[in-house]
């Protein structure tokens, strides 16, 4: 098992936990405890404290995401591992650009494989699929309004342009 992807699975049972008890400890201090118990060697630390805080920090957003994408299973009723592979690769995919979505999608199957039920990794590539289309609609979406700004400002400043004056020889 890869750094990274221990360093997801320590991220994804300490939210596990967090969510279990209905947010009633502090994450961050249930991953220590995590890694101090169960992967003290761990190099990617920061790596997994990056992903909890992130996932506490955009939890509003990332829910609002999740049930977007997931409209016929309201959140309370999707299971408390597949939630939060899902939170996981949602912040990874919206909010981390330094992880490739593939990546990031990838990744949380697998989690949801070893971790969740047996339609797990098939319902968190689906809604993470949803996911990434919609990022990726959102940024072509946000170059085509770039090309066509970048455009008319190239025709205002022809228009603005005033011909160079003739010179009398």
């Amino acid at each position: 098992m890869s750094n990274r992807h221990l360093a997801r699975a320590l991220a994804l049972q300490s939210l596990y936990e967090w969510d279990f008890h209905h947010g009633d400890s502090q994450a961050p201090e249930i991953l220590d405890r995590n890694i101090s118990e169960f992967a003290p060697e761990l190099d990617e630390k920061e790596f997994a404290a990056k992903l909890v805080g992130g996932v506490m920090e955009k939890k509003e957003d990332i829910d609002a995401t999740i049930t977007q994408f997931a409209p016929d299973w309201p959140l309370p009723k999707i299971t408390t591992v597949d939630r939060n592979v899902l939170r996981i690769g949602t912040y990874e995919l919206k909010f981390d650009e330094g992880i490739p979505s593939k990546v990031a999608i990838n990744e949380a199957i697998e989690l949801a494989k070893t971790f969740g039920g047996e339609s797990s990794g098939k319902f968190v590539n689906g809604v993470l699929g949803a996911v990434y289309r919609d990022q990726l609609a959102k940024g072509l979406e946000k170059e085509v309004d770039k090309q066509k700004k970048e455009k008319k400002e190239d025709k205002e400043e022809e228009k603005t342009e005033e011909p160079a004056a003739e010179t009398e020889t």
